[in-house]
């Protein structure tokens, strides 16, 4: 992506945003290589089949796409609310178009080889079999969309797993005769694109492992540039570090690596009550950006119910 000339000042990101299409603006955006689109009130599909519509040529690495934290965390009797990170259950968020999932997991207690969903040492009730289940029926009536899956050793509490066990339990869900999912997932050490990986997971492997597969990085590695600060900032500043982290994405137009910009946010506050707080912020930052024709990568959150209009800003940006 092009830069500014350096033989004049630079307007400062904020002023270019601040700007944006007003007088003098449109041609900075120009300058800095940025599309502007003309405002319109409606930017894409949203909801169940919202990939279907785009170009299967396209990498994932230059999508938006909206995601969830802990995604399968609903009810706070399983752990009280600090564990309770999702009103919208995984059917629901994918009818509403979230497509990248952090799934964490445990060993099943009373069985030798499955895995609970859990947040900590807390079972969610669910177990990966009915996550991937949930994903496989959305696939099956809408095959045009592609969803990407962190699948995470927790390591907590009594049903925690080494990760030679772990992944001897993820091989069970592939391979077994009695589970059988390997056909579902894209397992691939490269980011695909849209087109090859339609109506299939994208396998994001958070365990130790060997795998010739994509592998998680809370920070950055040849597939990843993450942030994900949970704790150790204020609410305000954890607020900033998502801005920040939009623009650093906005300036890495052509990165090989996917950004992921978690919103979540703990730092012993119920995740209620820090999305309640993050969230107006993240709307205005991308609702003041709508008309830029940019990706931002995976935008995970707590509580995307929250407002709604949040996540169709996200997948809005694919199609402008």
């Amino acid at each position: 992506m092009s830069r500014p000339s350096p033989s004049r000042p630079s307007p400062s990101r904020r002023e270019v945003l601040r700007w944006g299409a007003g007088a003098g603006g449109t041609a900075v955006l120009a300058t800095l290589g940025i599309a502007v689109a003309a405002p319109a009130s409606a930017v894409g599909p949203s909801g169940s089949d919202w990939m279907a519509a785009l170009d299967g040529g396209l990498p994932l690495t230059r999508l938006t796409i909206p995601g969830t934290h802990d995604s399968w965390c609903t009810d706070p009797a399983n752990g009280t609310e600090w564990s309770h990170t999702q009103n919208w259950g995984l059917p629901q968020q994918l009818e509403k178009g979230i497509r990248f999932f952090d799934i964490r997991l445990n060993g099943l207690q009373g069985t030798a080889s499955e895995l609970g969903v859990y947040h900590d040492r807390f079972y969610q009730y669910h177990r990966f079999q009915d996550v991937l289940n949930a994903c496989r029926d959305h696939l099956r009536r809408f095959p045009g969309e592609v969803l990407v899956m962190r699948v995470r050793n927790e390591r907590a509490g009594g049903q925690a797993l080494g990760d030679e066990e772990f992944a001897r339990r993820i091989g069970y869900y592939l391979d077994d005769p009695a589970m059988n999912y390997r056909s579902l997932f894209w397992t691939e050490p490269r980011w695909p694109r849209l087109g090859e990986a339609r109506g299939r997971i994208v396998f994001v492997a958070d365990f130790g492992n060997s795998w010739p597969v994509i592998q998680w990085s809370s920070g950055s590695n040849g597939f990843f540039r993450t942030q994900d600060t949970w704790q150790g900032v204020s609410t305000g500043q954890k607020s900033t570090l998502v801005e920040q982290w939009f623009d650093r994405a906005f300036y890495d137009q052509g990165a090989a690596e996917m950004y992921v910009n978690f919103t979540s946010y703990a730092n012993g506050l119920w995740p209620k009550t820090q999305a309640g707080a993050i969230l107006p912020r993240v709307f205005r930052y991308l609702d003041a950006r709508k008309t830029e024709r940019i990706h931002l990568g995976i935008v995970p959150m707590d509580f995307p119910d929250f407002d709604e209009r949040i996540v169709g800003l996200l997948i809005g940006k694919n199609f402008l």
